[in-house]
């Protein structure tokens, strides 16, 4: 038996300016702590964080368990978001995540993603050519967003003329994944159910026009039995979302830290074989994810501490990734790395399945980008707007000019 969890240190992060600093502190005083703000356990370390992450006696937590804490009418007017996102995929039980995995495993196979390699050089070339005459851009309105959004949009088969709703419908789902208000999940749940509208339509087209995109995949399995309307619809929102809101922050995150690196930025423009290397660095060093959230499904031993079912244990993947034990120099920005096993796309079964996606879209920009524009640097006058949470860090703004 492990110790009674009453007696481990407790921390919070409402004080603390750098949530990414904290995490590193917290988890070289202790490597699980009470975390009261966030209702959960605090786990740190890779070879913690790793196990976690490999565990079958945790389970991605679900996002809608909070909305138990809303009063009963609250509740019942967000019934049909919480319906939607409990048949999320990471949100199901073991088998069902299994079985939307082998589902997408048909269409995200390695040579499926390294194909679109041409298409995504071939819009990032569009978009740099709309800003090349200014000699400066926004990039995350005007690259880093639009190019991975453009990628899924084309993977689900949506018209060109559509995709600005996506624009719109992202920004209120997002509120899902952060620790939104009452009213703030309501506009979430209007622009899911105008999406599941939407991709409805796609989807009973597809029945009877099948092509060559990810929700005809979707309706051949629903033809064999595997998936349900509801289902595919609820996935394909999650999807779309998903599909473009890692890379959008991976590539923004990535330019912001080589140009603070300037040593580095000169290496990979002088060393362009360096770039798949580079990307596994801005993941490591400066990934979107601060930390992921697992759920105890069965009694477990953490660190020598006993959990119950039904507690929350956070899983610091930025404190994995910079754990000195395993990456010597931690706190370098260093694209030479070698044997960068970094925690970026998680592992075990929640594994982001959309990570050879995210890899080809990051390096293929990163290419064209500077390529095209060597002398890219921060714009004067103006900074990166950037956030950061326990959860992840995310630049809104990044002006640059060139």
């Amino acid at each position: 038996m492990g110790n009674p969890v009453a007696t481990l240190p407790s921390y919070d992060f409402l004080d603390a300016d750098n949530p990414f600093d904290r995490l590193l502190q917290i988890g070289a005083e202790s490597p699980l702590s009470w975390v009261p703000s966030l209702g959960g356990y605090l786990l740190t370390g890779y070879d913690n964080v790793l196990a976690a992450l490999k565990s079958d006696k945790m389970r991605a937590a679900n996002a809608t368990q909070r909305f138990d804490q809303l009063s009963e009418a609250e509740q019942a007017a967000l019934r049909p978001l919480r319906m939607s996102i409990d048949m999320w995929m990471g949100h199901v039980t073991a088998e069902g995540h299994h079985r939307f995995q082998k589902l997408l495993k048909r269409y995200f196979t390695p040579s499926s993603v390294n194909d679109l390699r041409p298409r995504v050089r071939e819009l990032t070339g569009e978009l740099l050519d709309a800003v090349a005459g200014r000699g400066r851009m926004e990039v995350v309105s005007e690259l880093a967003y639009p190019l991975p959004a453009n990628i899924i949009a084309e993977m689900f088969g949506m018209p060109v003329a559509d995709r600005e709703l996506l624009r719109a419908w992202s920004k209120q789902v997002g509120a899902v994944f952060q620790n939104a208000d009452v009213e703030r999940l309501t506009a979430s749940q209007v622009g899911v159910l105008e999406m599941q509208d939407y991709l409805r339509e796609i989807v009973a087209d597809r029945r009877v026009r099948p092509r060559e995109d990810l929700i005809s995949m979707f309706t051949a399995a629903e033809r064999e039995g595997l998936v349900n309307e509801d289902e595919i619809v609820a996935n394909c929102v999650l999807l779309l979302f998903a599909g473009h809101e890692t890379t959008m922050n991976v590539i923004a995150r990535g330019l912001h830290v080589l140009m603070a690196n300037p040593d580095q930025l000169a290496l990979l423009k002088s060393r362009p074989e360096l770039m798949r290397s580079a990307v596994e660095e801005v993941l490591r060093h400066a990934g979107p994810v601060g930390s992921v959230v697992r759920e105890v499904i069965e009694p477990v031993t953490v660190c020598g501490y006993d959990l119950a079912p039904g507690a929350h244990v956070f899983l610091a993947v930025y404190s994995a990734n910079h754990d000195p034990a395993v990456f010597p120099d931690p706190l370098r920005f260093d694209i030479t790395r070698k044997n960068n096993r970094h925690l970026g796309f998680g592992m075990g079964t929640y594994y982001c399945l959309g990570a050879s996606l995210a890899r080809v879209e990051s390096d293929e920009c990163f290419r064209s980008l500077l390529s095209r524009f060597p002398d890219v640097r921060p714009a004067s006058g103006a900074e990166a707007a950037l956030r950061a949470t326990v959860m992840g860090q995310r630049i809104d703004t990044l002006p640059v000019e060139f």
